[in-house]
C-alpha cells in the first residue's frame, strides 16, 4: 500500500499555546491508523490541524501526493477527506434527511446526493427509519451513525474519527466499528482514529502512533503496539 496522507513536522497551535509539537505520521491507502495517548496529548489536535480548524498549523501534510496545508476545511472535503469530530457536530434542529444533504453539498447533482443517502441508509438502516426526525431528538448510537454517514456522502477516500465510542453502550459501539470494517474493506476508504477503548482501537488498526505531549513517541504496527509493555500497563490495563 501507498501513503495516502502523511504528515511530517507537523506543530499547531490554539492562540499563544502550542499543542503540537513534532507530528509524524503516515496513513496508508485503504488503511487504518489510530492516534493513541492521554487526555491531552495532542490526539484531536492533530486531526484538527489536518483539517484546519480552530488551530494555526505549520510543517507538512499532504493528501494523495498534494499538499493541503494552506486549504480550507471546505477544499479539502472536495478534496476527499471526510471528518467525525468529538461532540459529533450534527445539526440538532435539522432532520437527518437533511444533514445527510448537507453531508453531499459537494456532489455535483441532486441524484448523486439521492444516491448518496441510499448508501447510508444501508449502512445504517435506524437512519432511514428516522429520515424525517430531528437529528438533536435521535440517540447517542444514531447521530454518531448520522455523523459518520454524513462524513461519507460524498464518498472520501480518508476519514477522521474523533471518539466514535464515546459514551455509547458497547453493542452500539460494535455495530459502529463493523461499519467502518465493511467501509474499509468494500470501499477502500482510508480512516485516521482517535479512540478511547485503546483495545477496540488497536484491533481496528493496522498502524498506531503513541502521542505524548504533543509529539509522536512510537510508531509501529497495531500489533507492536499492543504487544509494548508500557502500553499494555497504561493504555490497556494489563
Amino acid at each position: 500500500m501507498s501513503a495516502l496522507l502523511e504528515l511530517q513536522g507537523v506543530k499547531a497551535w490554539y492562540g499563544a499555546v502550542q499543542a503540537l509539537r513534532a507530528i509524524d505520521l503516515v496513513v496508508e491507502e485503504g488503511g487504518v491508523t489510530t492516534l493513541i495517548g492521554a487526555n491531552g496529548a495532542g490526539k484531536t489536535t492533530t486531526l484538527r490541524a489536518i483539517y484546519n480548524v480552530l488551530v494555526r498549523r505549520e510543517g507538512s501534510i499532504s493528501f494523495n501526493g498534494r499538499s493541503i496545508l494552506g486549504m480550507s476545511a471546505n477544499d479539502i472535503v472536495r478534496l476527499g477527506i471526510g471528518h467525525v469530530p468529538d461532540g459529533r457536530g450534527t445539526f440538532s434542529r435539522l432532520s437527518v434527511e437533511q444533514n445527510l444533504q448537507l453531508g453531499g453539498h459537494v456532489l455535483r447533482s441532486r441524484k448523486a446526493v439521492q444516491e448518496g443517502m441510499r448508501r447510508i441508509y444501508g449502512l445504517f438502516p435506524i437512519l432511514q427509519e428516522r429520515r424525517l426526525q430531528q437529528a438533536g431528538t435521535l440517540s447517542g448510537g444514531e447521530q454518531q451513525m448520522l455523523a459518520i454517514g454524513r462524513a461519507l456522502m460524498p464518498r472520501p477516500k480518508l476519514i477522521l474519527l474523533d471518539e466514535p465510542s464515546f459514551g455509547l453502550a458497547p453493542l452500539i459501539v460494535t455495530g459502529i466499528f463493523d461499519t467502518l470494517r465493511q467501509i474499509r474493506h468494500q470501499e477502500g476508504v482510508s480512516v485516521l482514529l482517535v479512540e478511547q477503548n485503546v483495545n477496540l482501537a488497536l484491533a481496528l488498526a493496522d498502524q498506531a502512533c503513541l502521542i505524548e505531549s504533543g509529539r509522536v513517541v512510537k510508531n509501529c504496527s497495531a500489533e507492536t503496539m499492543r504487544n509494548d509493555d508500557t502500553v499494555k500497563h497504561v493504555y490497556l490495563g494489563i
